[in-house]
């Protein structure tokens, strides 16, 4: 394994960043390349903790002779993001030099040519990191940028044009759904990392997935043992790796659906949240949702939501102080749903 810090540089003088970058030599080069990142939110540390586990199975593997491709892993790819606080509350989402999502505004380029990610020297420290971690992934086969939402089983988030070819990542991760995406979604890490080898075409041997590992506070042995173990199985299928002792992939059974098949389902006013689903649980069209209350002891001020359309109750919100227009959750349905738009990411 070759450790490299690259060094960011801030936007004051005296202030800087490290980026650790882990590479796995492959002994085959025609075997497939692959890129993992984890946390370009900052404190989403499920996937962290995921290449926690990862990591010494790759050294293992490199030691033994059975990495036959080249993998880069960069455990926490926003240092940036990392040290943002307001006070006690961790700000890891979006710049604040711009207020632009740290996964948004990345370089869409058509051919992968590292030439055309070249930045100038006025560039801002975010730009400088967005611009690193797509040349670090420029020519892998297989991109991972692990996530994770509020609460909610492991997801997935990647372009059409790779479904159901990537469902072997789908079922080695135990996904409840994969929601794909046809054009853009604000030139996302995916959509970016995509984007240069579209024309080529062979997307049976690519994948490119946002990776959302359950929710923020899984965070743990037990599930980072199994993410981990997912994703090693997912490689050694894959060919990256060789490893007889290895399970196999087994089925994809979750739902594989458009992204606009997905009901946001938002408050229509302001309150304290009563839930009444949770992650996992199959509601019918109408079904109460969850109750806000924006005056506590008056029965009649309660607010009931409800969801528009049948489907699975994919994520929720962790909060309970709801501001009216914030995400509750979201319903995965068998249709396009009527809170759908037409283009850009599911959430900003």
């Amino acid at each position: 394994m070759d450790k490299t810090i690259v060094t960011i540089p801030g936007d004051m003088p005296g202030l800087s960043y490290s980026l650790t970058v882990l590479r796995f030599a492959g002994s085959d080069p025609t075997a497939p390349k692959a890129y993992l990142q984890a946390a370009l939110h900052g404190n989403e540390l499920p996937g962290v903790a995921a290449l926690h586990v990862l990591i010494p199975k790759l050294k293992a593997a490199e030691a033994e002779g059975r990495l036959k491709g080249s993998i880069t892993v960069v455990p926490f790819a926003n240092p940036i993001g990392l040290n943002q606080f307001q006070w006690d509350d961790h700000q890891g989402r979006f710049f604040y030099g711009s207020r632009t999502n740290f996964n948004r505004a990345f370089a869409l380029i058509d051919t992968p040519d590292p030439a055309l990610l070249a930045i100038s020297d006025a560039a801002s420290c975010d730009r400088r990191l967005k611009a690193t971690l797509q040349t670090l992934a420029l020519d892998a086969d297989l991109v991972l940028d692990l996530h994770c939402d509020n609460e909610g089983p492991n997801y997935l988030y990647m372009p059409a044009e790779l479904w159901p070819h990537s469902a072997d990542l789908a079922a080695a991760l135990d996904c409840g759904a994969v929601l794909t995406f046809e054009g853009g979604t604000d030139a996302s890490f995916d959509e970016a990392a995509f984007r240069p080898h579209l024309s080529a075409g062979n997307f049976e041997c690519r994948v490119v997935a946002t990776v959302e590992l359950k929710g923020i506070h899984d965070v743990g042995p037990e599930t980072a043992q199994k993410d981990g173990e997912g994703l090693y199985r997912f490689l050694v299928g894959r060919g990256v790796i060789t490893d007889t002792a290895a399970a196999l992939v087994g089925p994809f059974t979750g739902k594989g659906v458009p992204q606009s098949y997905v009901e946001m389902v938002r408050a229509p006013v302001g309150g304290m949240a009563f839930f009444h689903v949770k992650p996992g649980d199959v509601v019918k069209a109408g079904q109460l949702i969850a109750e806000l209350i924006p005056v506590p002891g008056d029965a009649s001020a309660v607010v009931p939501v409800h969801a528009m359309a049948p489907g699975l109750v994919l994520t929720r919100v962790l909060a309970r102080a709801i501001r009216v227009g914030d995400d509750l959750v979201k319903i995965v349905g068998d249709s396009r749903s009527v809170t759908a738009k037409d283009g850009g990411a599911l959430e900003s």
